[in-house]
């Protein structure tokens, strides 16, 4: 046995019950051979919550039902579920939706239709894809109206639309009730409206808004499945009030199967109900036609047996209600029914958790007479033209068909308005003296109108006439009864108590503001600075040309400079005259050659090719030096020489100095947190005053320094850019911006203004129009940079080091190689002390073997052959070569060990030659002298003898 509620003295309730008889007839004549037949015992309902639950415990105490199906709406089924509960009957409604009646409360309730909670999303992708930013939902006050309302207020927030209000109809309104409530929400700015409740309240409330002139231009209205599954029953007068509703309601697929039944039902139901013409199954109908279907299935999978209930648990004394026992066949019935799957009229008939899973969400357009089709969405693709397009999921309004919106208006409604009741937007401006290039208001004698002028107005006005609609406004002045401005804090907190519809001026974003209203986009630089005096120090400071560069670059430049003319020493001092002569000579020439590669002034010849590569590298160090330090030396006596006076906040409270701020800025909590005294605080309302404080000095009542917003720093910097910078440290702040109630649609679109605004060539018109060029530098670069360090140049001076380093190591291994003979112990006498000691005396002296020396040995040898004045010579040959080649053979020999004791040479024999050997090379030294005497006689007789020819 089988219970049924329903009500069946309305047009639904007789639909229903046609189609769950037609499907017991088909299903049974399609499956003839199953052994169970579901035998229904149906009860009337009586449209009531206790005519519902009084038919359901007779069903299940008198017949002893294994199942019941209905009752029809939520709020009957919410008391039969807790019976189904209590004896174990499970309990099917295909046209229960609202979402608190879960699976979770009850094991055995299956909801076998769609639950209005799966309808959010497509109502909210709509919302998203016309970017509204408010929606206020308007419900019946019951269990169907009440069920869906969190869950698509969560699905609102997700996407940043507010619900600024929630309109709550009772079932038993009145009509002027209704009215009442619809001229509330006329007075609001929203105008996005979400209707959710059945047709018979739902007809009259759009009666009622056609009425009042709220299904006009500029509205949008959207009612979920509740008005649309059941819009085939509204009267055409109805229809015509909704012209331009959206709505939503489960998509039920095109099928032969779906036709034929349609057939079908039209004759049997028209037969059975003559008086009810051009009735059409509605999608209930064919809810209760498939929940048929699975419980007959179920059935057939749980078996015949155990069909009773279980008493065996009931006490004697048990109540009315604990009398009936449990079903016995309940929980195997309810398993069959879990799994239960099958195609149906509807799609695809599957339970999960209890609960009927839907597929698509057909999106309509109430237009003519009718509905018309726009779209689809489904959870995985959102918005779509048509069904199984490949596409991602989407929210774009280009996805969607064209829409007749209210007012027969093809125009997408913007979605707010401004208040009937607030025609002209009444715009608070701040009264200031001071700083009137930002905020400038006077009042006109004549018409005593306020007038507002300056950047940030503007900026204002043209962000309003960027708006794709027209705002009337006008701007109230907000000061103190005397005239002065007050603070920015309690003007902005005039609009939170509705006295402004917004704030224009210089009011910066900053987080305690936030919570009283809500902020545009910024339109100018954000941050505060600091800003102080400058002075030039370089002018008293006569060491400035050792700042270029840090005291280790100095350290190791000039350590390098010795070190490669001692390399060069070595290199060159065997073979070049230049590097020879006495040590203290040689020294001097060194270092002169290494420092003199500073300027580029050397003039010692490099010969060896070692000594050449090291020169070369040394020489493109030397360059990058150069030109780094006078780079960095005219950077310092010109672009840099502007120094802070002040620098440091911990410095500045440390020494007590006063510091100023803006009248009416935030900037002074800022100060105070920051340990400034409260003492040392001074307030200043204009550029004058702010340079006059400056002036004065903290001696004499002034500041020493002064904390404000970029802004204002940069327009103190436009007009005493050579007096003052702007230095860290900074203050994060989100810039100036336009204040308006929290939650008001304008941000957003003003928000988008602004950056069409600022992103084009109107921002810099405006700030040219009121901002004072000036051809100072760039703040940034008053504060002195970094000198130059080691770690800049530290690969050169690797560079210079390795490859000095590495001529050092050929050079010596060479010179080794070449008098190894000296290290071989070939007089067993000699120690390995006299032997270096022979190396190193080698080492200092002369290499005759060199090239340069061999030219020089030849000159002086044919000088000496050619001491007899040639016939075709006027003049004979010149002595110099005579005596250059003595000196340079005997030195010569000097080196080698044997000096001339006729000169006194202090180590006559250091050699150890022969006395044969000295003695030969005294008589030598002394004939060779001798005939350089006779040469340099015959020259001076020669030259008498032609002067006296010339006489």
């Amino acid at each position: 046995m089988w219970g049924l509620i329903l009500n069946v003295n309305q047009e639904l309730g007789k639909m229903s019950l046609s189609c769950i008889n037609m499907a017991l007839s088909d299903f049974y004549a399609t499956n003839s051979n199953y052994k169970t037949r579901l035998i229904l015992n149906t009860r009337d309902s009586k449209g009531d919550v206790i005519g519902a639950a009084a038919a359901a415990l007779d069903l299940i105490k008198n017949v002893q039902v294994q199942a019941l199906i209905g009752p029809e709406n939520s709020m009957q089924t919410n008391f039969v579920i807790d019976l189904g509960s209590k004896f174990q009957v499970p309990i099917l409604s295909f046209s229960a939706t609202s979402p608190s009646l879960t699976s979770f409360r009850s094991p055995y309730f299956f909801q076998a239709t769609q639950n209005d909670s799966s309808q959010v999303g497509a109502i909210t992708s709509i919302i998203q894809a016309f970017g509204w930013r408010e929606a206020v939902p308007i419900y019946v006050g019951n269990e169907f109206g009440e069920g869906v309302i969190p869950y698509l207020t969560d699905a609102l927030q997700a996407i940043n639309t507010r619900v600024p209000y929630r309109s709550v109809i009772s079932p038993v309104v009145s009509d002027d009730q209704i009215a009442e409530e619809l001229y509330k929400l006329m007075t609001m700015q929203t105008r996005v409206f979400i209707v959710h409740m059945l047709p018979s309240l739902g007809s009259r409330l759009f009666t009622k808004a056609k009425q009042v002139g709220m299904m006009n231009q500029g509205y949008v209205w959207i009612i979920t499945d509740g008005l649309t599954n059941l819009f085939g029953s509204l009267e055409p007068s109805v229809i015509e009030s909704m012209q331009g509703v959206l709505g939503v309601r489960p998509y039920v697929p095109k099928t032969t199967a779906l036709d034929g039944f349609q057939l079908r039902w039209k004759r049997k139901f028209h037969q059975e109900n003559p008086s009810l013409v051009d009735a059409e199954p509605n999608i209930f109908g064919l809810l209760a036609y498939d929940a048929i279907m699975a419980l007959a299935m179920a059935v057939e999978n749980a078996g015949t047996t155990n069909f009773g209930f279980d008493m065996k648990n009931v006490s004697t004394n048990a109540t009315d209600l604990e009398a009936f026992g449990v079903s016995i066949n309940g929980p195997k019935l309810l398993e069959s029914l879990s799994v239960t799957r099958f195609k149906g009229l509807t799609g695809d008939y599957t339970f999960v958790d209890g609960q009927l899973q839907s597929l698509a969400f057909q999106i309509l357009n109430v237009n003519g007479d009718g509905e018309r089709e726009i779209g689809f969405w489904t959870p995985e693709k959102g918005l779509m033209k048509k069904l199984n397009l490949t596409s991602i999921n989407s929210t774009s309004k280009s996805h969607l068909g064209p829409i007749i919106w209210p007012g027969d208006s093809t125009s997408v409604p913007k979605g707010w308005e401004i208040p009937t009741n607030k025609k002209t937007l009444r715009i608070g401006v701040p009264v200031s003296s001071g700083f009137s290039e930002f905020v400038k208001v006077i009042t006109d004698p004549i018409t005593n109108k306020t007038i507002a002028t300056g950047y940030c107005i503007d900026v204002f006005n043209d962000v309003m006439q960027v708006l794709p609609y027209a705002i009337n406004y006008e701007f109230i002045p907000f000061g103190l009864p005397d005239g002065t401005s007050g603070s920015y804090n309690d003007m902005i907190y005039q609009v939170k108590l509705g006295k402004f519809d917004a704030v224009v001026g210089d009011t910066t974003i900053v987080g305690n503001r936030s919570r009283f209203v809500d902020f545009t986009l910024p339109y100018t630089e954000s941050g505060v600075s600091m800003v102080v005096p400058i002075k030039d120090n370089n002018k008293k400071n006569a060491w400035v040309f050792l700042k270029p560069l840090t005291w280790d670059l100095w350290m190791t430049s000039t350590c390098f400079f010795l070190f490669i003319g001692f390399v060069i020493w070595v290199l060159e001092h065997r073979i070049n005259e230049d590097f020879r002569g006495p040590p203290e000579h040689q020294v001097g020439t060194s270092f002169w050659f290494s420092f003199s590669t500073m300027v580029f002034s050397h003039r010692e010849r490099v010969i060896s090719n070692l000594g050449r590569f090291v020169v070369i590298v040394w020489c493109f160090v030397v360059l990058i030096l150069t030109q780094s330090y006078t780079a960095s030396l005219t950077s310092l006596l010109t672009v840099q020489r502007l120094q802070p006076t002040i620098g440091d906040v911990k410095e500045l409270i440390k020494r007590g100095e006063n510091v100023g701020f803006q009248q009416g800025s935030f900037v002074v909590g800022i100060l105070k947190e920051l340990g400034f005294n409260e003492k040392n605080l001074r307030v200043y309302d204009s550029i004058e005053e702010w340079d006059a404080l400056f002036e004065n000095g903290t001696a004499n009542g002034g500041i020493a320094d002064a904390f404000d917003e970029v802004p204002y720093i940069k327009l103190l910097l436009g007009k005493y850019c050579s007096k003052y910078t702007m230095i860290e440290p900074s203050f994060n702040t989100a810039g100036f911006g336009f204040a308006f109630p929290l939650g008001s649609p304008l941000v957003h679109d003003v928000s988008k203004a602004i950056l069409n605004i600022t992103e084009g060539q109107k921002m810099n018109k405006i700030e040219d129009a009121w901002f004072k060029k000036n051809s100072c530098p760039d703040p940034s670069t008053l504060v002195s940079s970094q000198s130059l360090g080691l770690d800049s140049f530290w690969g050169l001076f690797l560079i210079a080091g390795t490859t000095s380093i590495l001529a050092l190591i050929i050079f010596m291994v060479t010179f080794v190689y070449e008098h190894r003979e000296v290290m071989k112990e070939s007089d067993p006498r000699s120690s390995l002390l006299t032997r270096i000691r022979t190396l190193l005396e080698i080492f200092v002296s002369k290499d005759l073997s060199a090239h340069t020396f061999k030219e020089k040995i030849g000159i002086h040898i044919h000088g000496l052959g050619a001491a007899t004045p040639s016939p075709n010579n006027h003049y004979p040959t010149s002595p110099s070569s005579y005596s250059q080649h003595t000196d340079q053979y005997f030195c010569s020999y000097g080196e080698e060990g044997t000096p001339s004791t006729e000169y006194g040479d202090p180590n006559p024999n250091p050699s150890g030659q022969s006395p044969q050997e000295i003695v030969h090379a005294i008589e030598l030294r002394r004939q060779i002298k001798k005939e350089h005497e006779i040469h340099r006689l015959s020259i001076k007789i020669n030259d008498v003898d032609i002067l006296h020819g010339i006489i």
